[in-house]
């Protein structure tokens, strides 16, 4: 009978510690994702021009708001954060390029990422038609 009791207040011991520890690894989870983010653009670079031009715009935008290189926008409670790059060569027929990348905040491991998007810009006309011209816009999540 002792035997009995004691398998049984071993389960229920064990079960007790798999639901406490697993009630935990939820709310951690649910925290990450209900915590405050800042998201800041930390830098643009043109990489790499063959021929495309001299006269170039760039934009970027975090969750469709505006932002420029060394400023932080704050989300608060994000379910995902879509980063966007726009590079453009002014000329007669702008040559224009674009990237964008949705992360989700689940798949946030670090309290700090760092994320590249690359640009690629292709000559539209002229003898230069078909060059290439490279960005690379590098963005820096944080959790606050």
């Amino acid at each position: 009978m002792y035997k009995r009791l004691s398998r049984f207040v071993l389960a229920l011991l064990l079960g007790l510690t798999v639901v406490l520890a697993g009630g935990n690894m939820q709310a951690d989870a649910k925290t990450a994702q209900t915590s405050p983010w800042s998201v800041k653009l930390v830098s643009v670079q043109l990489i790499e021009n063959n021929h495309v031009g001299n006269e170039w715009y760039t934009e970027a935008s975090v969750n469709q708001k505006p932002i420029e290189v060394g400023e932080s926008i704050t989300l608060q409670n994000p379910k995902s954060i879509k980063l966007e790059a726009y590079a453009e060569e002014q000329d007669k027929v702008p040559d224009i390029g674009t990237a964008s990348k949705t992360i989700q905040i689940s798949s946030l491991s670090q309290k700090t990422s760092t994320i590249e998007l690359k640009v690629t810009v292709t000559e539209n006309r002229g003898r230069y038609s078909g060059q290439k011209a490279y960005w690379k816009f590098v963005y820096q999540i944080s959790k606050k």
